[in-house]
This record gives structure tokens, sequence and C-alpha cells, in this order.
């Protein structure tokens, strides 16, 4: 039976993530790392708001990206586990036609696309936080794009090799 990975503690996954088991693996290790990149757009877009000489325009536009950035967030999370559903999707279809198993293929880069998206939809909000966010975390944007790099590229092998 398959856990919800994104229900674990971050201590939990990285356990199950270490064993010699198909889920979690790559696909799902990049949405989670994504997600943690969007966690700090967040929480760089919290520490933003209310700061003393914010216009009225810039607490609009940190609030519209602490919105989307949970959204985002939330969606990867719930990716590391609709991940490892799609591989498990993969690997039974091994034992079927090969009609089966470009199905499957294409459900798994499915998700990993989606997962791009995603954190092409992240990075984009980082550059307005690192022009007008708090400029002390400035560095924890920057680990923030890194981490959405990561998680593209990431998910971008996942979906050439999947599809």
């Amino acid at each position: 039976m398959l856990i919800n990975f994104h229900s674990l503690t971050l201590g939990a996954y990285l356990e199950r993530l270490s064993h010699r088991e198909p889920v979690p693996g790559g696909g799902s290790a990049a949405a989670l790392t994504a997600a943690l990149g969007a966690g700090l757009v967040s929480m760089v877009g919290n520490y933003s708001l209310g700061r003393k000489g914010n216009t009225k325009a810039v607490e609009q536009r940190l609030t519209r990206i602490v919105r989307a950035s949970e959204s985002i967030r939330k969606r990867l999370l719930q990716l590391t586990t609709l991940d490892a559903k799609a591989y498990l999707k993969i690997v039974a279809a091994r034992k079927q036609d090969a009609r089966a198993q470009k199905r499957a293929g294409r459900e798994a880069a499915a998700v990993g696309r989606e997962v791009c998206r995603l954190c092409y939809q992240a990075i984009d909000l980082t550059f307005f936080l690192a022009a007008k966010g708090n400029p002390r975390l400035i560095s924890d944007i920057e680990v923030a794009a890194g981490l959405l790099q990561a998680g593209f590229n990431g998910s971008m092998v996942m979906v050439r090799t999947n599809q």
C-alpha cells in the first residue's frame, strides 16, 4: 500500500527515500525540493508584508505572492505522492503490453510536467521579492530560487525518462 508521502514528517520521508524501494524516488524528491523552495518564497513574502515604507501597491502584490506561493507549495507537496503513484503504474505496466507501458509513462510524465510548471510559476514570484521584499532575506529568496530550479531540473529529467 502506498503511503501519502506528503503527510510524513520530513525525517520520515527522508528515511523512506533512503530505502531500497521504488518509491519515493527522484520525481518525488524533485517535487519536495520545489515545495521547500515555494515555502521559502512564502516566508519571504510574509516577512515583507507590513514593512515600513511599503506602498499599498507593494502590499497588494506581496499578498498575491504569498497566496500564490502557498497554493503552489501545497500542490507540490501533493505531487510528492502523485509522482510515486504514477511510477508504481510504470512498474506494474512492465508486465503488460507496450500500449499500457506508454500510457503509464505519459501519466508519469504529466506529473513531472506539472512540477515543472509550478516551479516556473514560483520562480517568477521571486523576482519581485528580490526587488521589493525584505532586503535582509535576499539570501533566502536566492535559496528559494535555487531549490525551485533544482526541482524543475529534476522533474525535467524524470519527464524525459518516463515519456
